[in-house]
């Protein structure tokens, strides 16, 4: 082999290399999607307003499904949402003892929960269109609270006709 060959399949090779390193990164950039809804430590991030509580949230097909664990890793209760609109599924120990509500929201503002909230119970997840509180009742049991926001145009009221 030449001088010349040797230099040319040093410098293809690197450059093979390099492009392998650059895949790889762009690869490991790329977040994995949150597994485990019903699981003590699912693969997804704690998204927990609170230090009292895990909460762990997935998507799928335009669904979010939102976990709460307590602290050892026991999953209470678990909701799907969707365009204002949650369920309570059958997942965790305190699963029927979720209530779930909805409120119109005007879409240039996010919705408050202070108006379904009581003074002991606490928030544990928020974002744009849903709540989630919690609160200890005198029985032993944790209520869950779900408020959903139905966003829309300022002119959305909830009466009269459109």
């Amino acid at each position: 082999m030449s001088r010349d060959q040797g230099s040319f399949v040093r410098k293809a090779a690197l450059a093979g290399l390099i492009g392998l390193c650059a895949t790889s990164v762009a690869f490991a950039q790329t977040a994995a999607p949150a597994t485990g809804l019903g699981q003590s430590w699912p693969n997804a991030a704690d998204v927990s307003t609170s230090p009292n509580w895990h909460v762990y949230v997935f998507v799928l097909n335009g669904i979010k499904y939102i976990q709460v664990n307590d602290l050892n890793g026991t999953v209470h209760a678990a909701v799907g949402t969707a365009n204002g609109t949650s369920i309570v599924l059958p997942v965790g120990v305190d699963s029927q003892n979720v209530a779930e509500g909805t409120q119109n929201a005007p879409a240039s503002t996010s919705s408050s929960a202070a108006s379904v909230t009581s003074s002991s119970a606490q928030t544990v997840y928020q974002d744009g269109s849903t709540t989630v509180t919690v609160t200890p009742q005198s029985s032993g049991a944790t209520k869950f609270t779900v408020l959903s926001s139905v966003l829309c145009p300022s002119s959305c009221s909830g009466g009269g006709g459109s």
